[in-house]
């Protein structure tokens, strides 16, 4: 059994480079496609808790009913914000990776490698071409 856990959307790209950053490390990841298999309360309430970020960080406004629900409103509270999360899971921001090292949510992808038990084994790029990683494991720098 794996120790990381990748709640994970296959339709989204940042997703599949986490996903793909984990696999480069030498690790097959639990994945769970949240869509359709949601976290409940105390699983959502745990992540949120382990991120230790506030539960409007977590939230996605791109492609979801965000601005039709309103939740911009501080009104809510951060109980009301998890209902939302869990009737319409899509709210829930992209990709929660959980690892022996700690619980992220990995915007952007390389956040991922800071939570990684395992150096990466080789080269590695992302869907859009940028380069991450390079023949000896490193991360590339950025210019």
């Amino acid at each position: 059994m794996s120790t990381i856990t990748i709640y994970h959307n296959p339709a989204c790209g940042t997703s599949r480079n986490v996903l793909a950053l984990i696999r480069n490390s030498g690790e097959e990841p639990s994945v769970i496609e949240y869509l359709k298999t949601p976290p409940d309360r105390p699983t959502l309430e745990r992540l949120l808790a382990e991120m230790g970020v506030p539960v409007r960080e977590v939230l996605r406004q791109k492609g979801t009913p965000f601005d039709e629900l309103g939740l911009s409103d501080p009104k809510w509270t951060d109980q009301q914000l998890i209902d939302f999360m869990l009737e319409h899971p899509i709210l829930i921001n992209r990709p929660i990776v959980v690892t022996p090292l700690g619980t992220r949510l990995c915007r952007p992808s390389e956040a991922v490698l800071d939570i990684l038990p395992s150096p990466q084994l080789g080269v590695f790029t992302k869907e859009d071409g940028e380069a991450v990683i390079d023949a000896k494991g490193q991360r590339v720098a950025k210019h």
